[in-house]
């Protein structure tokens, strides 16, 4: 199976969630990056770094599928 397959492929329920919870985690991670206030640099690297792990996470959960059985098993 090449990537393309595996990325339309369907993936199961829980890598679902954590997939959606990732983007939910990046997009919260963004809007602190870009926000144009003064904020403690502290936050901001803990938010890049949440951004970074978030989009791993979401790549991962995309990537894992439902084991389908191929055409050419009997």
């Amino acid at each position: 199976m090449n990537i393309l397959q595996r990325v339309k492929a369907p993936t199961p329920p829980f890598f679902a969630k954590l997939r959606n919870i990732s983007l939910a985690l990046a997009a919260v991670s963004t809007a602190i990056v870009s926000v144009p206030l003064d904020l403690p640099a502290v936050l901001v690297n803990i938010s890049g770094y949440l951004g970074m792990a978030a989009a791993v996470a979401g790549a991962v959960s995309q990537a894992v599928v439902i084991d389908l059985p191929s055409k050419e098993d009997p």
